[in-house]
């Protein structure tokens, strides 16, 4: 099995779009319940060994979560009480989803209602309950998706095991269908003018953020990218590796396509490369303080601990 699989857009754009609505129904269940946590990150979803995963979502007096299983592609629901049930994955309109992931949820007691307008899919405000034009799904198209989410979701991983301070999980956001982590300098950013209330929470600190998306028709596929977020002086022109990669200033990112790093003879270590190279540029040019950000860890009976200890108060 090809580790780093082949992921055209084109081939699979019709099946994007779609489960790109499936993944909102069911993270804007998980931001209707769950506690607001800062930068929104009780809304994301998580890679899982088969799929994608909400997580346990607080319901009463307890909690139930929704697995996207791209393996066997079924979406299943489990209680902390011990009930489930299974939905299958499969080509069928958007609003037949939403209507029979509302419905399982009622059966399972859990009562909720969202906003079942799409997020963040620019030139479509057809509502979930609504759609029936997005009724694509390819299952191996899919299953290709979710295997190089895995090969990302493990780099990045290691990427934040680098950084000790303030950093997000590494985790999938639905509104923009990408898998993100994002790293902090631990002071305030300057307020974005008329920027609205989730970009507000989203960007009140200066970060590095560093992920994996599906990319765009006029980029020809799948990337990674990384920004920071103010922009510092001389980011754009700043010495980063591999020599695939780019800054676009339209995205005002730096990118490597997934075609770039799947043919490498070392994947992982070009994507690390990327992801440390362009996150010394952001930290160095905004002058972070990255020997109090970047103390060392290491591994010592099982568990991870100060390299020099730190003294009593």
């Amino acid at each position: 099995m090809d580790a780093w699989p082949r992921l055209p857009l084109e081939a699979w754009k019709d099946t994007l779009a779609t489960l790109h609505r499936y993944t909102q129904v069911i993270g804007k269940v998980r931001l209707e319940l769950a506690p607001m946590m800062n930068h929104w990150w009780q809304v994301a979803l998580y890679v899982a060994a088969r799929g994608l995963t909400t997580s346990p979502i607080p319901s009463g007096q307890g909690s139930f979560e929704v697995d996207f299983d791209f393996i066997a592609h079924e979406l299943l629901f489990r209680t902390s009480e011990g009930e489930q049930r299974v939905l299958a994955l499969e080509a069928r309109p958007v609003a037949e989803f939403y209507r029979d992931v509302m419905a399982t949820l009622r059966s399972l007691g859990i009562e909720v209602s969202i906003n079942d307008t799409p997020q963040e899919i620019p030139d479509d405000s057809t509502r979930f309950s609504e759609d029936r034009h997005h009724a694509a799904y390819d299952p191996e198209s899919v299953h290709r998706w979710w295997r190089a989410m895995v090969q990302a979701d493990s780099v990045l991983k290691e990427f934040r095991a680098r950084f000790t301070g303030k950093c997000s999980p590494v985790h999938f956001f639905w509104g923009s269908f990408d898998l993100a982590v994002t790293r902090f300098s631990g002071r305030p950013a300057p307020e974005r003018p008329g920027a609205d209330p989730v970009t507000r929470e989203a960007y009140r600190e200066e970060v590095i953020s560093a992920g994996f998306w599906p990319g765009t028709a006029q980029l020809g596929g799948p990337a990674f990218y990384c920004y920071t977020v103010p922009e510092p002086a001389g980011f754009s022109t700043a010495p980063i590796h591999p020599r695939a990669a780019w800054y676009d200033a339209t995205f005002k990112e730096y990118l490597l396509k997934y075609d770039d790093v799947r043919a490498a003879s070392d994947p992982r270590r070009m994507l690390l490369d990327f992801l440390q190279s362009t996150y010394e540029a952001g930290a160095d040019l905004a002058g972070w303080d990255r020997e109090r950000l970047e103390r060392p860890l290491t591994r010592a009976r099982g568990a991870f601990v100060p390299e020099q200890p730190v003294p009593a108060p």
